[in-house]
C-alpha cells in the first residue's frame, strides 16, 4: 500500500484472509498465488450475477486437472460470459469548467501557461490539493527534483536587409544601428515562433551575418556538418515512398550538438495547416528526451516558427543577402522541483485503483485542452467519489486520484511517483486511468477513443457504454465512442501511463494495466490558441462519467 500523509490518520481495514492463502486479485488476478476458492466464487457471483449453479464451474475452472493447474481472471471471465450491471456516477459539467478556468486563471501573466518548475505550477498542484481536500478526500502533496528548463525574458526572431549604406566601402556594417536605412521584419514570439523544451541559449544580432543552412527534413543524409557555427534550418515533414519523415527533436538537437551548430530551427509545415490560420501552419511547442544527452546543450537556440516564416527564412536568407537575428533566452542547466498532488478515498485492501492527468501545461498558452481539461476532469471525479463515500461507505479498493507536473518536459512527474512507490504498486495496482486531452472540439466533434490493454476492463467499459447510451442518450448520439483493446507492447509511450504500464515491474515481459482517453478537436495543440475560448466542458462527462464508473465498479463491486 502506498502509505499516505492522510489528513483524517484512518488506519487501513482488509478483509483479506491471508492466514492460509495468498491475495489473488479479482478483475486481473494478478499471478501472485492461490486464493480460496469459496472467495473467489463469491467475487465471480457478485461481479457476473452468475447464478449459485455456476460455482461447482467455477469451481472445476479453479481447481484445474491434477498438477494444480489454475486460470486466472481475465481467462475465468471471458469463459463465464454474462451481463453484467453497472451503477453510473454523476456528473457536472459545469462545476468541471469551474475547476478548469480556476487553473487557467493561475496561469503565467503573459504567457498563459504553468510551465514545469514555475510558481505558476506550483500554485495548480496547490490548488487541486485543495480541491481534493475539500471533496472530502485526504489529499498529499509529493514533490521530486528533476532536470527542467527555465524561460527568460529575451526572444528574438527577425531578418534585416541591409541598406544602401551597409557594406559601402568606409560606411556602417550592415543591419546595425547606423545602417540607417535598413529592412526589418520582427517575428511575434509565441505567435510566429516558439521555443521548443530544453533549448539553450543563443545571441546572434543580424549584422554577424551567421550562415543559415538549409537542412531539407534533417535527415544524418543531409550534411550537417556544413551548418557548423551557423544556424540549420529544417522542414518538419511526413515520408513519403516509404521513406522516414522528419525525426523527433531529441534527434534533431543531437545532431546539432554534435555539429557545433548555434541555433536549430524547425518549420512546421505538416501539423494544423489551414485550420487554425488560412494559408499557413502555425508553430507548436515540444519537448525532447534530455536524459538521451551526456551533456545538456546549453548553448543551441531551439525554436519552431510558422510555415510562412520558414518560407521567409528561405526566400530572404538563405536564398538571398538577408541577415538573421536569433536570440533565445533559456537556462536548461539545472534541476526544479515538480509537484504530485493526490486525493485519496481510502478502501478496505491494499488494492489500488489510481486515476490521473497532468495539470503543467507548455509555456506558450493556457493548455485549456493540454491538459487542463483532464486535469478539471480528475478532480470533478474525485468530488463525485467523495459523495459516493458518503452514501455507500468504505469501497473495497483504495482509489488515488493524482495529478502529474512535468509531463510535457518528460513525464517526470508520474514516472518519480512511480519509482517512488515501485514496490507497493507493484503488489497492489489494479489499474490506472489516464485522461490526456480527454476534450472534444463542439465543432470538430469526433468523439472520443478509449482503449487499454486489460481485457478485462475493456469489457467492463463496453458494458459501461451501453448503460450510458442508455441513461446518456443525447450524449451518447452526439459524441461517438469507440473502445479498443490493446496489446501492451502496443501501448504508446506517450503520456503519463506509460510508467505504470512499462515501468512498475521489473520482470521482462510483465506489464501494469492501464486505460487512457483520446480526445478529439485538438489542432490548438502547444500553441497559443489553446484557451478556453474553444473549451467544451460538456464533452468531458463522456470520458468522466464512464471511468468513474468503472472506478465505482471495481472499487465497490
Amino acid at each position: 500500500m502506498i502509505t499516505p500523509s492522510a489528513e483524517d490518520g484512518r488506519e487501513k481495514r482488509s478483509h483479506w484472509k491471508t492466514d492460509f492463502c495468498h491475495v489473488l486479485y479479482w478483475n486481473g488476478f494478478n499471478s501472485v498465488g492461490k486464493y480460496c476458492a469459496t472467495d473467489i466464487m463469491k467475487e465471480w457471483l457478485r461481479d457476473l450475477n452468475r447464478p449459485s449453479s455456476t460455482v461447482l464451474v467455477a469451481g472445476m475452472l479453479l481447481l484445474g486437472t491434477a498438477g494444480g493447474g489454475l486460470l486466472y481472471g481475465e481467462e475465468i471471465a471471458n469463459w463465464v460470459g454474462g451481463d453484467t450491471e453497472y451503477e453510473l456516477i454523476d456528473f457536472d459539467s459545469n462545476q468541471t469548467r469551474a475547476y478548469a478556468q480556476g487553473l487557467v486563471n493561475l496561469g503565467d501573466p503573459v504567457w498563459g501557461g504553468r510551465l514545469s518548475g514555475t510558481v505558476e505550477e506550483e500554485n495548480a498542484a496547490q490548488s487541486i490539493k485543495t480541491n481534493f481536500s475539500n471533496s472530502g478526500l485526504p489529499s498529499t502533496l509529493e514533490v521530486f527534483e528533476v532536470p527542467l528548463y527555465y524561460m527568460g525574458n529575451s526572444f528574438e526572431l527577425m531578418i534585416c536587409n541591409s541598406g544602401t549604406l551597409g557594406g559601402v566601402f568606409g560606411g556602417p556594417t550592415p543591419c546595425t544601428v547606423a545602417d540607417i536605412n535598413r529592412e526589418e521584419t520582427n517575428f511575434q514570439h509565441t505567435v510566429d515562433f516558439v521555443v521548443q523544451g530544453y533549448s539553450g541559449n543563443v545571441d546572434i544580432p543580424a549584422s554577424s551575418n551567421v550562415e543559415v543552412v538549409d537542412l531539407g527534413m534533417g535527415n544524418e543524409s543531409e550534411g550537417w556538418d556544413v551548418a557548423s557555427n551557423g544556424v540549420g534550418l529544417v522542414w518538419l515533414r511526413d515520408g513519403v515512398d516509404g521513406q522516414a519523415g522528419t525525426e523527433s527533436n531529441t534527434v534533431l538537437m543531437k545532431r546539432a550538438q554534435e555539429n557545433g551548430l548555434r541555433g536549430l530551427i524547425t518549420v512546421n509545415s505538416r501539423q494544423n495547416c489551414d485550420d487554425l490560420v488560412a494559408g499557413d501552419c502555425i508553430p507548436y511547442s515540444k519537448s525532447l528526451d534530455i536524459t538521451q544527452f551526456e551533456e545538456r546543450p546549453y548553448d543551441i537556440g531551439f525554436v519552431m516558427v510558422s510555415r510562412s516564416v520558414g518560407e521567409q527564412i528561405s526566400e530572404q536568407v538563405v536564398n538571398s543577402g538577408g541577415m538573421l537575428g536569433f536570440q533565445v533566452d533559456v537556462d536548461n542547466q539545472n534541476n526544479g522541483n515538480i509537484h504530485v498532488p493526490c486525493g485519496i478515498l481510502e478502501g478496505e485492501t491494499d488494492q489500488l485503483i489510481v486515476i490521473g492527468a497532468h495539470h503543467d501545461t507548455v509555456y506558450n498558452g493556457q493548455g485549456a485542452v493540454d491538459n487542463t481539461a483532464g486535469t478539471a476532469t480528475v478532480m470533478e471525479i474525485a468530488r463525485q467519489f467523495g459523495i459516493l463515500q458518503s452514501e455507500l461507505g468504505d469501497p473495497k479498493m483504495t482509489v488515488y486520484f493524482c495529478t502529474w507536473g512535468g509531463e510535457e518536459e518528460g513525464l517526470w512527474g508520474s514516472k518519480e511517483w512511480v519509482d517512488k512507490h515501485r514496490d507497493d504498486l507493484a503488489e497492489n495496482l489494479r489499474l490506472y486511468i489516464n485522461l490526456d486531452m480527454n476534450h472534444v472540439d463542439a465543432e470538430r466533434n469526433s468523439g472520443v477513443i478509449l482503449q487499454g490493454n486489460s481485457k478485462t476492463d475493456v469489457r467492463h467499459i463496453k458494458g459501461i457504454v451501453e448503460e450510458f447510451s442508455s441513461s446518456h442518450p443525447e450524449l451518447y448520439e452526439k459524441y461517438s465512442i469507440t473502445v479498443r483493446e490493446l496489446e501492451s507492447e502496443q501501448m504508446p509511450y506517450n503520456s503519463d501511463h506509460a510508467p505504470f504500464v512499462y515501468e512498475v515491474h521489473q520482470e521482462e515481459g510483465e506489464f501494469g494495466k492501464a486505460m487512457l482517453c483520446y480526445g478529439s478537436g485538438s489542432l490548438e495543440y502547444h500553441t497559443y490558441l489553446d484557451n478556453m475560448d474553444r473549451f467544451n466542458e460538456e464533452s468531458l462527462a463522456v470520458s468522466g462519467i464512464i471511468y468513474g464508473s468503472l472506478i465505482r465498479h471495481l472499487a465497490w463491486s
